[in-house]
């Protein structure tokens, strides 16, 4: 009997041959996302070679990820337990500093509370408060730090405990930086006093 390739086989397959052709150039990376943004199919699959750390196009998958949720953060939510709970599988650089980069428009969205917002359950909240903290206390890039600082700041609004160890961390660390880390650090650390 001959097997047939499915719908969904077939889109994997699409998805996959334009994740190869992604580049770092913006522009490249724009027309995937917007290839996305035409055809909604794509997009689970893309959430989850996004958490797949072992598949080549992992990276590239999540600058796509980041630029889709830029125009439609909301697709994420039906994914929310399933993406909160696999950030801490994340481990090159390159995808993580764009999955900071959506877990603080996902924080901004849930406070946000407009028609549109995300809403993130307790132990997203949570996933997103502890992989935040991690991400600024690890050996990150300076950029993914930033993301953090700023989540965790939002965070720390709805969360007596956080700006507390928020200022304890930024104030050790700070003279260990580069100017980028200082300038977000000393931002954050004069809206928290």
């Amino acid at each position: 009997m001959l097997h047939t390739k499915s719908n969904s086989d077939k889109m994997s397959s699409a998805l996959q041959l334009k994740l190869n052709y992604v580049t770092a150039y913006r522009e490249n990376r724009l027309k995937v996302a917007q290839d996305i943004l035409e055809n909604k199919l794509f997009f689970e699959e893309l959430v989850a070679v996004s958490f797949s750390p072992s598949d080549k196009n992992n990276h590239k998958a999540c600058w796509i990820l980041e630029f889709v949720s830029y125009e439609e953060l909301n697709w994420l939510q039906p994914h929310l337990d399933f993406f909160c709970a696999n950030l801490k599988i994340l481990k090159d650089e390159s995808a993580i500093r764009p999955i900071a980069k959506v877990v603080q428009l996902l924080i901004k969205s849930h406070y946000k509370k407009t028609e549109n917002s995300v809403l993130l359950s307790e132990e997203n909240l949570q996933d997103c408060i502890e992989t935040s903290f991690d991400w600024l206390i690890n050996d990150t890039k300076v950029a993914t730090k930033a993301y953090s600082i700023r989540t965790l700041y939002v965070l720390g609004n709805h969360y007596v405990w956080i700006h507390p160890e928020l200022q304890i961390i930024l104030n050790k660390d700070y003279a260990d930086h580069s100017a980028a880390y200082k300038a977000v650090a000393k931002e954050v650390l004069k809206k928290i006093k």
